[in-house]
């Protein structure tokens, strides 16, 4: 599953990537799986959320959040 959460310190290892001044950190033991993983925040009428779009995953469950490789 996907988790986000806030951090205040990086661990060894983790990887940082920045886009328009925001930081997303990914550690290294998930990195493999999140190759070529594109993060995207949608609104959708009364939703809005981020949206994980990876490329890796060979299924999911039905709310998209849980997947495997």
């Amino acid at each position: 599953a996907y988790a986000l959460e806030f951090v205040d310190e990086l661990d060894e290892g983790d990887e940082v990537f920045e886009h328009e001044g925001v930081k997303v950190i990914i550690d290294k033991k998930s990195l493999v799986y999140l190759d070529g993983t594109e993060l995207d925040y949608v609104k959708q009428r009364l939703n809005e959320g981020f949206e994980f779009n990876n490329p890796n995953a060979k299924g999911e469950c039905g709310c998209g959040e849980s997947f495997n490789v």
